[in-house]
C-alpha cells in the first residue's frame, strides 16, 4: 500500500508539473501574440525583416510637340561586398585580377594593380560596402556586370548595384529657370515647372520587403506589405525648342556683345497667351552667361517708356486727348516741383509742337508728361483707375511661381507726390515685370483681348491626356475698339517713322515700343558716381498687319556706353522675329499684297451734304447722290460713295449718328433740342435714338468716337 501511494503521489506530482507547464507556455503565448506583439514584430523587422521605398521614376517635361525639357534617368551607385557568403575563394583568386582591369578600362580612377590593391585590402578588413563608383550609367552597369567575379551575380560575385533617377535637362541651361527644380532641403525652394507640377510629375513611391539570410545578405521577397510604385505623369508645356534655341542664342550675343549684367526675351502666341519661348540669361563669376534667375517672371523694375502706351491709352480711353491733338514739348525740358523731365533731343533744341501721335513715336517724356498732368492733375485717381482698369496692378496669377508683384501708387498713399503723375506716365514710380508688361502688349495685338500667359497646356499618363489647361481670358477688353486701333497705329509708327526706324524690314511690319529707364539702386538714387546704370527695352508684336506673335527683350546694365532700346534690345527682338518669319511657323501667312489690293471708297461719314460734296471732290472720290436732301448719309460702295437724305420730320429725333459734332448740334438745336456729349471724333450713339418723340427741353446725350 505504501508503494502504491508513492507511485500516485509521484505521478501527481508530474502532471501537475506538466500542466503548470502548459499554463505557463499558454500565457506566454498569450502575452507574446497580443501583449508584446509590437515589440517582436518591430524586432523582427529590424533583424529578419525590413521594407526599403522603391522610387518611383519621376515624369517627363515635354515641349509642344513632344521633345524632351527634362527627364529623369537611372544612375547606379556600385558597392562590393568583399565578404558576401556566397563568394568562394576560387572565385575571388581566379578572377580579382580580371576584374581589377575591367575597373580600369571602364572607370578609370585607378590602374589596374590599384584597383586590385584596394579590393584586396577591402576583403582582408571584411568590408561588406567597398564604393566601387558612383553615377554610374545603365551602359557602364551592363559592362561592370560581365567582369570576372561580378558576373556571378550579388551573393556569389558580391556586386551591389543601388540605383537612382537623376534629373537632366537635355537641351542643356535653355529655359532652365523656367524648367524648373525641386530642392526639398531646409529652405523647400520649388521652382518653375518642376515645383508647380510636383504632384503630377512625382508618381507614387512604392515599398519592397527584404529578408536577411544567413551571412547578412539581403534579398527582395514577394510579401504582403509589398507595394509597386507609380511613376509620374508627363506634363506638356508651351515651348517650342526651336524658338527657345533663336531667343536664347539671339540674347546671348547682344549680352555679350553689350557686356551687360543680364538680360530676358519672352515670345508669346497673341491668339492663346502661350509662352513659346523664355530666355533669362546674367554674367557668371566665370565670365560666361547662365540661367541663374526667371527675371521675365519675377524682376519688378520700373520700365521707362514702354508704360508710355498703357499712360496715353488711358487719356485716349478717357476722351481727354486725341492722337492729332499738339503738344508743345518745347526745348525738351519741362519742371515739376523741383523735378526736371528731359527728352533724349534735348541738345537739338527740343521737338517743339508736335502731335500725340509723333510724342508716342519719337518716345518724348516731356510731352507723355504733359499730356498726362494737365488733364489729370485735379483728378489723379481717374488716371490711375484707368491704369486699374486694365488690369495693370494685379498679379497674372500664373502657373509657376516667383512672379513679381506690379507696383502702381494710388493717389493719397505714403509715397504719392506732386509729381507722380508726371513720373508714372513715362515709366518711373511705377515697377512691372517684363511679362506683365508684354500681357499689356499682347492685349492689344489681341484687339483689347487680354490673356492669361500659358506655360503648361495638359498632362499626360501613359501617352494618354488626363488634364488639360485651356487659353483663360484675364479681360475681354482692356480697352474700347477705337482706342486699340490708335494703340496699333501709334505702335506701328514708331518702326516706321520713330525711335526704332532701324527694325523696318521689306518682308512684314513690327509694331512696338522702345525703352530706356534709369535704373535705381534701391534708396541710392539713379546715379553711383559719375555712373548711371540703364535698362534697354522693346516690347512689340508682328507682323504688325496679323499679329501671331508678341515679343519683349529686357538688358539690364549694358557698360558698354550703348543703352538705347533700340539698338540694344530691339535687335534681339528683330533677330528673333526674322528667324520666326523665316522659319515654316509663318507658311500659311501671306503678307498683304499691294497691288492685289483693290482699292476702296474712303469713309466720308454722314452730315451736310455741301460739305461732303465738296471734300470727295478735292479726294477725287467717285460719288452717287441718290437725294437732294441738305442732310446726308453716305454708303460705301465699292470704290464709290452713295448719298441717301436724312430724313427729318417734326416732333422726332434725327438720326445724327456718324455726324461730325458741329453738324450733329447745328441739326439738333435747330429743331429745338438741347445737346449733350462726350469724347471726341463723330457720332458714335445718340440718346433717346432717333425716331423718338422729343418735347421743349429735351436733351439728347451724344457718345463721340473717332
Amino acid at each position: 500500500m505504501a508503494v502504491r501511494d508513492e507511485i500516485v503521489w509521484r505521478s501527481g506530482v508530474v502532471y501537475f508539473a506538466i500542466a503548470l507547464l502548459a499554463a505557463a507556455l499558454l500565457v506566454r503565448i498569450i502575452i507574446l501574440q497580443y501583449v508584446q506583439r509590437g515589440k517582436w514584430s518591430d524586432m523582427s523587422e529590424k533583424f529578419v525583416y525590413k521594407t526599403a521605398e522603391v522610387q518611383a521614376s519621376r515624369g517627363d517635361i515635354l515641349t509642344s510637340d513632344g521633345r524632351l525639357l527634362a527627364s529623369s534617368v537611372p544612375y547606379y551607385t556600385i558597392y562590393m561586398d568583399t565578404r558576401s557568403s556566397g563568394m568562394s575563394a576560387s572565385t575571388w583568386s581566379g578572377g580579382i585580377s580580371g576584374l581589377s582591369n575591367g575597373l580600369a578600362q571602364y572607370l578609370g580612377i585607378r590602374s589596374g594593380s590599384a584597383w586590385k590593391t584596394v579590393i584586396s585590402d577591402a576583403r582582408r578588413k571584411g568590408d561588406r560596402y567597398f564604393l566601387i563608383g558612383r553615377k554610374i550609367d545603365y551602359e557602364t552597369l551592363k559592362k561592370l556586370k560581365e567582369l570576372p567575379i561580378f558576373r556571378e551575380g550579388q551573393y556569389k560575385g558580391g556586386m551591389v548595384a543601388m540605383a537612382e533617377n537623376r534629373r537632366i535637362l537635355p537641351n542643356s541651361d535653355m529655359a532652365s529657370r523656367t524648367i524648373g527644380y525641386l530642392n526639398l532641403g531646409s529652405e523647400g525652394n520649388e521652382v518653375g515647372i518642376e515645383g508647380a507640377f510636383d504632384k503630377d510629375l512625382a508618381g507614387k513611391n512604392g515599398i519592397a520587403v527584404k529578408q536577411r539570410l544567413t551571412g547578412g545578405d539581403w534579398i527582395t521577397i514577394d510579401g504582403a506589405n509589398s507595394v509597386d510604385s507609380r511613376d509620374g505623369n508627363d506634363v506638356v508645356t508651351t515651348l517650342d525648342i526651336d524658338l527657345q534655341d533663336v531667343a536664347t542664342t539671339a540674347l546671348l550675343n547682344q549680352l555679350k556683345k553689350n557686356s551687360a549684367d543680364h538680360g530676358c526675351a519672352i515670345l508669346m502666341e497673341v491668339a492663346t497667351g502661350d509662352i513659346k519661348a523664355i530666355a533669362n540669361l546674367e554674367l557668371g563669376s566665370d565670365g560666361g552667361y547662365h540661367e541663374t534667375y526667371n527675371y521675365a517672371v519675377g524682376e519688378s523694375t520700373e520700365p521707362g517708356s514702354t508704360f508710355k502706351l498703357p499712360s496715353l491709352m488711358a487719356a485716349l480711353e478717357d476722351g481727354v486727348i486725341d492722337t492729332s491733338d499738339i503738344v508743345d514739348t518745347g526745348n525738351g525740358t519741362v519742371k515739376y516741383y523741383n523735378k526736371v523731365i528731359r527728352d533724349h533731343d534735348i541738345e537739338n533744341g527740343g521737338y517743339g509742337k508736335i502731335t500725340v501721335k509723333q510724342v508716342f513715336e519719337k518716345s518724348s517724356n516731356v510731352g507723355t508728361a504733359k499730356l498726362i498732368y494737365d488733364h489729370y492733375k485735379d483728378n489723379p485717381k481717374d488716371f490711375v483707375n484707368r491704369l486699374y482698369a486694365m488690369k495693370l496692378n494685379q498679379k497674372l496669377d500664373l502657373q509657376i511661381k516667383g512672379e513679381g508683384a506690379p507696383l502702381i501708387r494710388y493717389p493719397g498713399d505714403k509715397l504719392w507726390s506732386g509729381i507722380s503723375l508726371p513720373m508714372m506716365s513715362h515709366g518711373y514710380e511705377v515697377q512691372l515685370t517684363p511679362l506683365q508688361i508684354l500681357t499689356f502688349y499682347n492685349a492689344v495685338a489681341n484687339d483689347g483681348r487680354m490673356m492669361k500667359p500659358r506655360f503648361v497646356t495638359g498632362v499626360l499618363r501613359n501617352g494618354s491626356v488626363i488634364k488639360t489647361f485651356t487659353p483663360e481670358v484675364i479681360i475681354n477688353s482692356i480697352a474700347s475698339h477705337s482706342t486699340i486701333g490708335k494703340a496699333k497705329r501709334m505702335m506701328e509708327g514708331v518702326v516706321e517713322r520713330g525711335t526704332a526706324t532701324n527694325l523696318r524690314n521689306a518682308n512684314y511690319k513690327i509694331a512696338g515700343k522702345t525703352g530706356t529707364a534709369q535704373i535705381a539702386k534701391d534708396n541710392k538714387g539713379y546715379r553711383q558716381g559719375n555712373r548711371m546704370s540703364y535698362q534697354a527695352s522693346f516690347c512689340g508684336y508682328f507682323p504688325a498687319e496679323n499679329p501671331l506673335y508678341s515679343c519683349i527683350v529686357v538688358v539690364n546694365a549694358p557698360s558698354t556706353g550703348v543703352y538705347y532700346g533700340n539698338v540694344v534690345a530691339g535687335t534681339v527682338f528683330k533677330e528673333i522675329s526674322d528667324k520666326v518669319f523665316a522659319t515654316n511657323f509663318f507658311r500659311d501667312y501671306k503678307p498683304l499684297d499691294k497691288d492685289a489690293v483693290k482699292p476702296s471708297a474712303p469713309e466720308a461719314g454722314n452730315g451736310y451734304r455741301a460739305d461732303i460734296n465738296e471734300v470727295l471732290k478735292n479726294f477725287d472720290v467717285r460719288y452717287k447722290r441718290t437725294a437732294d436732301d441738305y442732310w446726308v448719309s453716305t454708303r460705301e460702295s465699292g470704290d464709290t460713295i452713295r448719298l441717301a437724305g436724312v430724313k427729318l420730320q417734326n416732333g422726332l429725333v434725327p438720326d445724327v449718328r456718324g455726324m461730325s459734332l458741329r453738324d450733329a448740334v447745328f441739326l439738333l438745336e435747330n429743331s429745338g433740342i438741347r445737346v449733350k456729349f462726350s469724347g471726341k471724333g463723330r457720332v458714335r450713339s445718340q440718346s433717346p435714338e432717333h425716331g423718338s418723340r422729343y418735347f421743349d427741353g429735351t436733351v439728347v446725350s451724344l457718345e463721340m468716337n473717332m
